[in-house]
């Protein structure tokens, strides 16, 4: 923990909310013109999209129906540890973004599915702030949740974030409804290890009850 360099770690899991909550951190900085670092959870991922699916398709040959984004193997944490021990100590770190979707390829310049290359943080921030799956993990390796100064965990009832997964991944990253309830079916350990047990370490929790209806269109299709 650092009072010349704080880190801000808003950690949960795919649907969960926690953009939702960096958008309000977001109005915040504006307003008390803060300078933030942003960190995307998803930029310390091993494997690009095309690298995933060769390996869950190995690990499925293996009889393995669990491996995920959530777990240890799948992500980079010795790297997302030592960028907030470096900031936390001088202010600077090295990060990269995961590109997403067609918009972000056109902002970054990058293929979708792929990550950027590595670059220093910016010169000048008032605090670092990520955002992701594992910005309170604890590990028999790591300790990430020892760097950060303020972590929010967002835990909404568990049917709403799968609801919410499920209408983002179709309308907004073209998967099928098939392909994201396996997903979550696939991630399920690796949820309860590496995501829900975040949520013991961190000084808020986030509990998001908003009706659907007040942000989002109500679906007409099938899993609804």
């Amino acid at each position: 923990m650092s009072r010349s360099y704080p880190i801000i770690s808003i950690t949960g899991s795919s649907g969960a909310g926690t953009t939702s909550v960096k958008k309000t951190f977001e109005n915040i900085f504006r307003r008390e013109k803060v300078a933030a670092a942003y960190v995307e959870g998803d930029a310390f991922h091993r494997y690009n999209r095309i690298e995933m699916r060769t390996k869950m398709a190995e690990e499925a040959e293996r009889g393995n129906k669990h491996f995920s984004h959530f777990s240890p193997e799948t992500n980079l944490f010795e790297e997302l540890e030592k960028l907030f021990r470096d900031y936390g100590e001088s202010g600077t770190g090295t990060v990269r973004h995961y590109v997403h979707d067609h918009q972000e390829a056109r902002l970054y310049g990058a293929d979708p599915g792929t990550f950027t290359e590595w670059t220093p943080l910016p010169e000048k921030s008032d605090l670092l702030f990520y955002e992701g799956l594992h910005g309170a993990v604890v590990t028999e390796k790591v300790n990430i949740a020892q760097h950060a100064d303020l972590k929010i965990g967002v835990v909404p009832v568990i049917n709403l974030e799968w609801i919410q997964k499920l209408h983002r991944d179709r309308s907004d990253r073209g998967y099928t409804a098939e392909a994201v309830t396996d997903t979550i079916l696939r991630r399920m350990p690796d949820y309860i290890n590496y995501i829900c047990s975040t949520s013991s370490v961190c000084r808020r929790s986030t509990r998001r009850t908003r009706s659907l209806r007040a942000g989002y269109r109500r679906p007409t299709n099938r899993w609804w």
